[in-house]
Parts: structure tokens; sequence; C-alpha cells
């Protein structure tokens, strides 16, 4: 709160997403990372990769499909 000439003027501001709502969206974006570091990790094995490559590129491909994920949701939470 602060005093304008006297007045008192009160900023209240509504938050659109509260924060269990951006925890889930969090959660969601890794849960989705999570699958397509599996299925990387798993087809990389596959083809003969040794698992330490295997492993490798599993984290790569969800640090990369966390991050993308997590730019998408915050674009859509902010409207394009």
């Amino acid at each position: 709160m602060t005093a304008v000439r006297g007045r008192s003027v009160v900023s209240v501001s509504v938050d659109p997403f509260p924060l269990l709502v951006r925890v889930l969206v969090v959660a969601l974006c890794a849960a989705v990372s999570a699958i397509a570091a599996l299925v990387a990790g798993i087809l990389v094995r596959l083809d003969g990769a040794s698992m330490a490559s295997a492993a490798l590129t599993g984290s790569g491909a969800f640090a990369s499909t966390l991050i993308l994920a997590l730019v998408v949701a915050g674009v859509l939470a902010r409207g394009l």
C-alpha cells in the first residue's frame, strides 16, 4: 500500500495461474521429457551403443525436451 497525496492506493494484482497450476505444468513437462529420454536411450542402446552412450543420449534428450517444453508452456501462458 502506498500513500499518494493523502490517499491510500492499494495495488492488487490477480495472478491468472496460481502456484499449483505452475507446479503441475512443470511436472508435466518433466514427465514428457523423461519419456523422451527413455525412448532416445532405448533406441540408441538397441542400435548397439554402450550403456554410457545411451545414458548420455537420454540425458541430452531429457534436457533439450525439458527446455523446449518449458519455453512453449511459457509462451502459451503469456498468450501468443
